[in-house]
């Protein structure tokens, strides 16, 4: 089952920030600066905590993870916005 997670960081130094930013843009649709939504399975969770855990420096750095439930229930429809309204981003399918 797929669940909707809500990933931000605060990383310390430019450099590993950088890599955060591109190692999130391949797991999720990025929403604001340091925050991004990722739909994930258990093995991807690992994968990209995994991924992000050899990136950054663990007394430095934090990444957190909200779960804010699965995917075709309350994680489609949880974020909501003041100001500029929030827009789900579209869902596609990719052959592979």
């Amino acid at each position: 089952m797929r669940q909707t997670y809500i990933v931000s960081y605060d990383i310390s130094h430019p450099k590993r920030l950088r890599k955060v930013f591109k190692l999130m843009r391949g797991w999720g649709n990025h929403l604001q600066l340091s925050v991004f939504q990722s739909e994930l399975n258990a093995r991807e969770l690992v994968e990209l905590r995994t991924a992000l855990a050899e990136i950054i420096k663990h007394d430095e750095d934090q990444v957190l993870f909200v779960d804010v439930g699965p995917v075709e229930g309350r994680g489609a429809s949880s974020i909501n916005a003041v100001g500029r309204p929030y827009t789900h981003p579209e869902r596609h399918a990719l052959v592979v």
